[in-house]
Parts: C-alpha cells; structure tokens; sequence
C-alpha cells in the first residue's frame, strides 16, 4: 500500500500530522455518535440514523494559553458546530453537512484549518461517509451566544433566596446572577490588596448563594458563561478571575459596578435589580417583579 493509499484511509487526525507544512495543534472530537433525520432515499425519510463524526482542527499559532481558558479554542465549540448545522435544516447529503460544520469551525478565531469526517452506521455492512479538509477564511461570523440578562441581587435579598427565587427563575433567556456582598472594611492600606480582597468578597457571596440555589452553578470565565446562555443555563457569577485578567475592567469593586461592567461585556440585554440599588450604566434596567 502506498503512502497516499495509506493516508486516504487513515484517521483525520493521521492525515492533518501528514499534510501540515508546519507544526500546528490540534484538538479534535473523536466518535461523536448523534442520531438524525438525514438522506436523499425515501427509506431514510422519517426515520433517524446514527452519524459518527471525527474533527480535527489545526489552530493558529498563538502564544501560551498560561491555563486560561478564555484564551483557547473550546472543545465545545466543536460540538456545537454539529448541533448547529444539524440544527438549521434537514439535508440529504453528507457533504452538505461537512463543509457547514468546517465553515462554523473556521469562522472561530483560532481555527486554520479543518478536517471533518462523517459515517452513517445504519445503512450497511460497514461505514458510509465522507471526509472533507478546509481552510479559512470562513463565510459565517462567529457564533455569539444569545444576549443574557443579568440579575443584581443585594446582599440582603440573598440572604433570603426565598422571597425571589421562583419569580427570578422564571425569566425567559439566559440569566447571569451578579450578589453583592456585605462590606467588612479590611485593615489594609494598600489598594490593590484591598481591592483583591473585596473581590474575593463577592466570590464568596456566589457560592454561599450558590449552596442555597444548587440548580445555579458557579462560573468564572467568559468561556463558561457563554456555554452556559448557549445551553440557556442560568449562572452565577464569581468576578475575581475576569475582573482581574480584563484589559478594561470594572470601574471598581462594588457588586454595582462589576455588574454593569459585565451587563457591558456581555451585552446584557438589561439589568434586572433584586433588592439592589440601580447601578451606573446605559443598559435597561428593570426591578423584579415590575413590568
């Protein structure tokens, strides 16, 4: 068997090692099983089918990640891009729904090049599929995750999650919830440590809330966060790590200001005040309960 034979039938992840005029990473999703409607035949009209997918994307060179995973290019994002052209219409070719998923995953900022391979298990003795490899530029944006609204609960209202807790979680659309802290004055000169303090202040109001609200998970990064309005999950935000990684962060450290700051970060469809004092910000801001 020749080299070209061989690497025809190898993995994705054998061919892009095989076809790199350089060292790139990768990351890559193996035997990712989803059942679908999808085919050209009338006998696969109405029925679903089990489709395997392989991808392996090369990335961008890039400076270390220093383990922030704001910096990376998710694995979900893979995933997603399955969901998504699944998502969008039912299709009868295979090829149809390659070059949609390496279009989504090219549109992603660290992505350069592409391989995605598809099979159909159900329809016979052995695997049917396609492989496709592409490269950038891409002809979508990249995928944004719905516009959230984010909730600013005051350290009174939190210590009582039962006179809200129904009504808040009814809100329609991805929710990010904001607790402001009871201030104790630290006995530090220093601003920067005081400020590190006070974050870590309002890092403990999340999880003290969060064990009172065990259907809410505590999250950090801009990457969680915009899994989670994506999945249309409600969080609850620990601001220390992006507020101090940010280039332009918060105008300080009050439960307010950090609230309108990441309303701005994520564009926040508006602030939605549960107990709390109307911070400082052009978003729109609603109390809860009012119409």
């Amino acid at each position: 068997m020749t080299d070209e034979t061989r690497q025809a039938f190898a993995h994705p992840r054998a061919r892009a090692a095989a076809t790199a005029d350089t060292l790139r990473d990768r990351i890559l999703l193996d035997d990712h099983v989803v059942e679908v409607e999808i085919g050209a035949f009338r006998a696969e009209r109405g029925a679903t089918q089990r489709l395997a997918f392989d991808i392996v994307a090369e990335l961008r060179p890039a400076p270390p990640a220093g383990d922030d995973v704001d910096r990376i290019l998710s694995y979900d994002r893979l995933t997603e891009a399955v969901s998504d052209a699944l998502a969008t219409e039912r299709l009868d070719l295979l090829e149809t729904l390659a070059e949609r998923i390496a279009d989504r995953i090219l549109a992603e900022p660290q992505a350069e090049r592409v391989f995605v391979r598809i099979r159909k298990l159900d329809r016979g003795p052995g695997a049917l599929g396609v492989e496709i490899v592409r490269s950038g530029p891409s002809s979508v944006s990249p995928s944004a995750a719905p516009r959230p609204v984010v909730a600013l609960i005051s350290a009174e209202a939190a210590a009582r999650p039962g006179d809200w807790r129904k009504a808040l979680l009814a809100e329609t659309g991805p929710l990010v919830l904001c607790v402001e802290a009871a201030r104790v004055a630290p006995d530090v000169t220093d601003a920067a440590a005081r400020g590190r303090i006070e974050l870590l202040e309002l890092d403990q109001a999340a999880w003290r809330l969060s064990a009172l609200l065990p259907e809410i998970e505590v999250r950090d990064n801009r990457t969680e966060l915009d899994w989670a309005q994506r999945k249309g999950a409600p969080s609850m935000w620990a601001p220390t790590r992006m507020a101090v990684s940010a280039v332009a962060g918060p105008k300080s450290t009050t439960g307010a200001d950090l609230a309108a700051w990441l309303a701005e970060t994520l564009d926040a469809r508006e602030i939605l005040l549960v107990g709390a004092a109307a911070p400082s910000t052009d978003r729109p801001l609603r109390s809860l309960g009012s119409a």
